[in-house]
């Protein structure tokens, strides 16, 4: 190249480098980042985190981007609100909220003003309990568990609630609780080192179907007195939903909430609210758990909605009950 031209092309290389890193930046600014807190990895809420992740970026064509984090429970990610700035999405049963906001609970010693900036979004598939023993019986009752090894995890939701319901029907003193997290149940009961463990996740549960396809299980299926106990809503657990299981299981749930903080902007909070609408009967075609939401579990939320979320529900006609404007 000759002296009289390295000029010109230095100055054509320098304008295609500025529109590549123009191109770059309005890209990035075009991209929307949201960390969405679901659970551990294994289970169902986990693998709902990541149906919902490409659920979104299909239906915002990438503009939206959710980067899933695992977590220990719906304690911790209402804990994290107090940390999180901006974009943070998280699930948890609406009853947290409630105990976050009045100081209450889990959340008696560390109350913080930052519980009060919640706000809902959409629901989510229910909290299912469920017992599972080694065995083939298929269906079986709560005195199975007597004189059993049990593993019922440490620090979740689901470990505590199942510990209540241990204490409820007078069962603590008649099982031995395994020292474990609740993700190590499968295998702890596959390789005969527990006689059964408990989970709290929306069913089908991927760990209760990767036990039930390796051996045979049974589910504790509580009587209609049992379940009114427990103070929880009745859920059945269709006969075949699991191998082997051939009976419908009674046992209870609890409803399970999207929230975020008012860090979000209305307009992220919308289109969150919005393509998880209308990518939901999508996603239901892939996994049955998501066929269960309806506009009238939006009335499950504590608290109040995100006015991004009620601007959606507005403009799409859905009822709303005035205390969650």
């Amino acid at each position: 190249m000759s002296p009289i031209n390295r000029p010109f092309a230095r100055t054509l290389l320098a304008s295609a480098t500025a529109v590549l890193m123009g191109v770059s930046a309005l890209s990035a600014q075009a991209e929307t980042r949201v960390t969405y807190k679901s659970a551990s990895a294994g289970t169902a809420y986990y693998q709902m985190g990541v149906e919902l992740s490409e659920a979104i970026r299909q239906g915002t064509d990438g503009e939206v981007v959710l980067t899933l984090e695992e977590s220990q429970g719906s304690v911790q990610n209402v804990m994290e609100v107090v940390a999180r700035q901006g974009n943070y999405v998280f699930t948890t049963p609406p009853a947290l909220v409630t105990q976050a906001a009045a100081g209450e609970g889990p959340f008696a010693e560390r109350p913080n003003p930052r519980f009060e900036e919640i706000r809902g979004l959409f629901p989510i598939p229910a909290i299912t309990m469920h017992f599972v023993l080694a065995g083939d019986e298929g269906v079986v009752g709560l005195d199975a568990l007597e004189d059993k090894h049990i593993l019922i995890g440490r620090g979740t939701f689901g470990a505590r609630e199942a510990e209540r319901y241990l204490e409820l029907f007078e069962m603590m003193d008649k099982v031995r609780i395994a020292n474990a997290e609740i993700g190590s149940g499968p295998d702890a009961l596959k390789n005969g080192q527990i006689d059964a463990f408990v989970t709290a996740s929306s069913f089908p549960t991927p760990n209760v179907i990767e036990t039930a396809a390796s051996m045979p299980i049974s589910l504790v299926s509580l009587t209609d007195e049992q379940i009114e106990q427990t103070g929880a809503a009745r859920q059945t657990i269709p006969a075949g939903t699991y191998s082997g299981v051939d009976q419908d299981v009674e046992t209870t749930s609890l409803p399970v909430i999207a929230y975020t903080t008012t860090g979000m902007d209305d307009d992220t909070a919308y289109t969150l609210t919005r393509t998880f609408w209308e990518r939901r009967e999508a996603m239901a075609e892939e996994t049955p758990w998501w066929g269960g939401i309806t506009h009238d579990m939006i009335g499950n939320i504590a608290g109040t909605l995100h006015p991004g979320a009620v601007r959606y529900y507005d403009e799409a006609g859905i009822e709303i009950p005035d205390h969650l404007r």
